[in-house]
């Protein structure tokens, strides 16, 4: 028998991949503070999952467990698929880079994709390839995180980004990603930043 997949556009349920093909974009940071906006928005769970092979979702996790959030640890796409498949509740997937079966099985089960990334350099050739990855009919939006607030590169990253009709669905300043991780407790303009763009993702759920 195949898996049981759940009712598309279920409002007592939702999917948000948190993915990258490139490392070392926030993802880890995304994932951490959209699990913890994510509590008390939603009737059910809120579950994050750590498919990541490096753990750092985990060992943040471990180090400042946030209440009303349950850990699910395991880089594979059983594990992954289970806790997407899930009737009730917010689940929050922290991808690996790259473009792995597990990328894959989280993208196509997502209703919201949310892709972390950085002004300037090669990352736009980066979130190109996660688009390219996700299915036309999933909902996907840029996070651009340690944003220098008033540079060039962040004004010349915002316009590509809508030149190309893809949406943003935050600016997270440099300041919180600087004051992230496991030995810091999460910092209220980080929280009020991915509230916003939890919103903005539950408000395009497919």
């Amino acid at each position: 028998m195949g898996p049981k997949f759940r009712a598309v556009g279920d409002p007592t349920h939702m999917n948000i991949v948190v993915s990258n093909v490139k490392g070392g974009v926030g993802k880890t940071t995304t994932s951490v503070y959209l699990a913890a906006v994510a509590v008390g928005r939603n009737q059910g769970p809120v579950i994050l999952v750590d498919a990541d092979p490096q753990g750092s979702t985990a060992e943040w996790y471990d180090a400042d467990p946030i209440e009303g959030v349950e850990l699910v640890e395991g880089p594979s796409v059983r594990t992954v698929g289970k806790a997407m498949n899930r009737e009730d509740g917010i689940i929050v997937v922290d991808t690996p880079p790259g473009e792995g079966t597990v990328v894959q099985a989280a993208l196509s089960r997502a209703d919201a994709v949310v892709i972390p990334t950085r002004a300037g350099g090669v990352e736009p050739n980066r979130v190109v390839s996660t688009l390219g990855m996700t299915p036309r009919d999933i909902p996907a939006g840029v996070v651009i995180c340690s944003a220098r607030l008033g540079t060039n590169d962040l004004e010349a990253t915002v316009e590509w980004w809508t030149e190309l009709d893809v949406p943003v669905w935050g600016i997270v300043p440099e300041r919180v990603s600087i004051a992230s991780g496991p030995a810091a407790a999460l910092s209220s303009e980080g929280l009020e930043h991915y509230g916003k763009v939890l919103r903005k993702a539950m408000g395009k759920r497919r």
